[in-house]
């Protein structure tokens, strides 16, 4: 799956935004596939932005996000559908976890849209253990720590097929150990898959080996 960006630009941020620059905004980027890419991006330079962007659920930029050579306006519902759940896949910085619906329901919700589901309930168990979350899958999402709920986003992220992972400030919340484990266990799953993440951050890190480091 080829993402690409051509002369991206927010519309909100376009004046402050004109005044910087930038790896990515008012660039044409290919993102190729299979590749780990690091975009570190300073408080409000559009960083949360640009993921959904790419993820194509906010619409207000000049410029064009191509999907395999398609901008994403030429795509229909069905198809957006079928991509999000098969072939991209996203960790929002908000987390978007519902409240009334326990840990397990919540990653869940993702893991059985598929009619043969890419990740067993044994497979949840053992990602939840490497993430030390084991013992919080039956508890309603809202008791969780924000942490936990981090660790439960990353799962659910992973429970379905995807060639792009896109990923906002996914450790935010995590101590150096956790953090470890959750890039460690990312890092595993994307290679398996022989997929892509496109990582957006404030600071740099070593968390992965990226293969590219753009500047937002």
């Amino acid at each position: 799956m080829q993402i690409q960006i051509q002369q991206l630009m927010p519309i909100p941020l376009k004046d402050k935004l004109l005044q910087r620059s930038s790896g990515i905004w008012n660039q044409d980027v290919s993102f190729s596939p299979g590749s780990f890419v690091k975009i570190k991006a300073p408080s409000g330079t559009g960083k949360t932005t640009l993921v959904h962007y790419l993820y194509h659920i906010r619409y207000d930029y000049t410029g064009t996000v191509l999907v395999n050579n398609r901008p994403w306006p030429a795509y229909n519902k069905n198809e957006l559908a079928a991509m999000r759940q098969q072939q991209i896949s996203i960790i929002f910085q908000d987390l978007r976890l519902f409240e009334q619906l326990t840990a397990v329901e919540n990653i869940d919700l993702k893991r059985v849209m598929q009619p043969n589901p890419y990740c067993t309930p044994e497979k949840i168990q053992e990602m939840a253990a490497q993430l030390n979350v084991t013992h919080v899958l039956q508890q309603s999402s809202k008791t969780l720590s924000y942490g936990e709920r981090q660790r439960i986003a990353i799962i659910r992220a992973l429970s379905q097929p995807f060639q792009w992972l896109l990923m906002d400030e996914p450790f935010s919340h995590l101590d150096e150990e956790n953090t470890r484990r959750a890039a460690a266990l990312i890092a595993a799953e994307c290679k398996a898959r022989n997929a892509g993440f496109i990582l957006t951050d404030l600071d740099d890190d070593q968390h992965f080996s990226y293969d590219v480091h753009y500047q937002l």
